[in-house]
């Protein structure tokens, strides 16, 4: 194995090795979030008419760990040999930007996709909810994953230590990921949170994704599609133009 793939296999091979903390920890996580929110709120909250809440909420919580982890990886992984010291082993190598890219950006999606499937089985044991359109639910998991990876990667570029990724993870990401709507339809919100809603591509994630597994949506599924793709595309040009010119890595 040469190029992007070696790297692939050891960025796997990183977070598999501690799967315990990478991929278990999460999945009991969101299957703690079920638990709580499901058993509170089964009975007072009605979602798209004909759903159970809790069936409503497993494929939010899918999206959210597959958000939340991919990008966790990738910004970890290079926050990590940063303050290591160990990145300049990666520097020597005649790896190009692009390798980088597609080698951090494949390993975080990947970590994303498993933890989302793990939460998506513990969350069968709950409610199982329908698979209308299995492709719609892979294109916007993947395509999330592939967002996120890239926007860790940013930050692990940017951080210096370990609290400056706290902060971005904490203040930025948390914040997005749970105003997207994965406990709620924005549907029950006043107005002004609606259209404030709108302005949170997270929630195009998320809407995208469970209309995958329920043909129904908050938006229309294309309009989603477009808004993911559009931030995706410009996040990932930036990630690469920040790793061809080394920002904070070659100084």
């Amino acid at each position: 194995m040469t190029g992007w793939r070696t790297l692939f296999y050891k960025e796997v091979l990183r977070f598999w090795k501690v799967s315990f903390q990478t991929i278990a920890a999460p999945v009991l996580t969101a299957l703690l979030y079920l638990m709580i929110f499901g058993h509170v709120l089964e009975d007072h909250v009605k979602v798209y008419g004909q759903f159970s809440y809790t069936a409503f909420l497993v494929p939010g919580l899918v999206m959210m760990s597959v958000l939340q982890n991919a990008f966790a990886n990738s910004s970890s992984s290079l926050i990590q040999s940063k303050i290591m010291g160990n990145l300049v082993f990666l520097l020597l190598t005649p790896l190009s930007h692009r390798e980088w890219y597609v080698a951090y950006v494949a390993a975080s999606t990947l970590r994303g996709v498993v933890v989302g499937l793990g939460v998506y089985a513990a969350g069968a044991l709950f409610a199982v909810p329908p698979l209308v359109a299995p492709l719609w639910a892979l294109v916007f998991a993947v395509l999330g994953a592939a967002l996120l990876g890239s926007l860790g990667l940013i930050a692990g570029l940017w951080a210096e230590k370990f609290d400056q990724m706290a902060a971005f993870q904490n203040f930025i990401i948390m914040p997005m990921t749970f105003l997207s709507g994965v406990f709620y339809s924005i549907h029950s919100l006043p107005p002004l949170w609606q259209r404030v809603s709108h302005l949170n591509p997270f929630f195009y994630m998320i809407d995208g994704f469970r209309y995958g597994f329920f043909g129904v949506s908050d938006v229309s599924p294309w309009y989603s599609l477009a808004v993911v793709g559009g931030a995706f595309l410009f996040v990932a040009a930036l990630c690469l133009h920040l790793l061809r010119i080394g920002y904070k890595i070659r100084n």
